[in-house]
């Protein structure tokens, strides 16, 4: 089936359905145009706000969100806003798809207008300097709201072209958990539950940092063995590190885990595989993030996870050798020589108890 007739597909499932929930979704990015975009096909009422007026009104006249998704065209009752309280006030579910850098920010800005919404991040990072994930900031920030995280293997632009996808809204709140479902789940959108909110947030913020390094790989042309050995090694990182931090291991063999893991670092589409191509290609840090002009949130993510892991003593070394290509000039054959360095250990993560992988 062709993209077309999936959008196609799309919109007869839901063309008479009527959630009745007023979501709105803060941020003109590829994926939250991407969540609004599934909101309205969903039958919600549905707003995305957009800090450049003449960005919101483009977007109202054309459809089409010309900087981030230029060759799709977006369903005709989503409303572009660029007014914060109008986008905000009496609104049922609000979905956050800010950068980590801004997140903070923003959650400020609209806590005046805050009464009974249930907030939702959809960004996949870490703030800098505090390692604060964005469940984090949202309470401390908005401390008596209820709020989840949304993550999975969600590449915007087949989201709006209406191919099959699934995610995982992870909260405390089987209402909020419920809300998303009802206002983002469809025949061609899964959205399954969970409630280890900790290993959602952590498997789509750890991913990113994998991507980057697969992104290099794909430069300097591995073989496939080369590249399921990244993949493998990566979701030992990544649960490791989870755990010690109190999340669920078994979260990782999920779409959060395991299969964002497998979208980001297989795909060109991804933001993070192609900061990563463009460094294995002998560009700068600056080129690699000039050209995409968009937010690779892995660079700094790499940073975060490589400071707490060694304060936590986690064994992270494709982490901590990206952290020396990335950041102190290493040559990105730092990856294969962390990978291959470290002799023979257990296999499966937690299979054999105090053994590092």
């Amino acid at each position: 089936m062709s993209e077309l007739d999936f959008a196609s597909l799309a919109g007869t499932e839901n063309l008479n359905k009527q959630t009745g929930l007023r979501v709105t979704i803060l941020g003109g990015g590829s994926f939250g145009t991407a969540m609004a975009n599934t909101a309205v096909r969903n039958g919600c009422d549905t707003i995305i706000w957009i800090r450049d007026e003449a960005t919101a009104k483009e977007i109202n006249e054309t459809h089409i969100n010309k900087r981030y998704l230029p060759d799709f065209p977006l369903e005709k009752n989503l409303k572009a806003v660029s007014d914060i309280e109008v986008a905000v006030r009496d609104r049922d579910i609000i979905l956050v798809a800010i950068p980590s850098h801004s997140f903070r920010d923003v959650l400020r800005q609209i806590k005046p207008f805050i009464s009974s919404q249930a907030i939702v991040s959809l960004t996949k990072g870490i703030e800098a300097d505090t390692f604060s994930f964005m469940s984090d900031i949202i309470q401390e920030e908005l401390p008596e709201v209820p709020f989840g995280v949304l993550s999975g293997p969600n590449l915007a632009k087949e989201i709006v072209a209406g191919q099959p996808a699934g995610t995982v809204i992870a909260s405390d709140s089987e209402l909020v958990r419920s809300a998303v479902q009802q206002a983002l789940h469809s025949a061609l959108f899964r959205v399954f539950a969970s409630d280890d909110v900790n290993g959602v947030e952590l498997g789509g913020a750890l991913k990113n940092i994998y991507a980057v390094a697969m992104g290099m790989a794909a430069a300097f042309e591995v073989g496939e063995n080369t590249k399921s050995m990244i993949l493998t090694r990566a979701l030992a990182e990544m649960s490791r590190f989870a755990v010690e931090l109190g999340a669920n291991p078994l979260t990782f063999l999920g779409l959060s885990g395991v299969g964002d893991l497998f979208a980001t670092c297989n795909s060109p589409l991804s933001r993070n595989y192609q900061v990563g191509f463009s460094l294995g290609k002998g560009k700068t840090l600056e080129q690699a993030t000039t050209e995409l002009g968009q937010t690779a949130e892995g660079i700094n993510t790499i940073a975060q996870v490589r400071t707490r892991s060694e304060a936590l003593g986690v064994y992270m070394p494709i982490t901590c050798a990206l952290y020396e290509i990335v950041f102190e000039g290493a040559p990105p054959i730092s990856i294969a020589f962390s990978m291959m360095k470290t002799g023979h250990r257990s296999d499966v993560e937690f299979v054999l108890p105090h053994q590092r992988s």
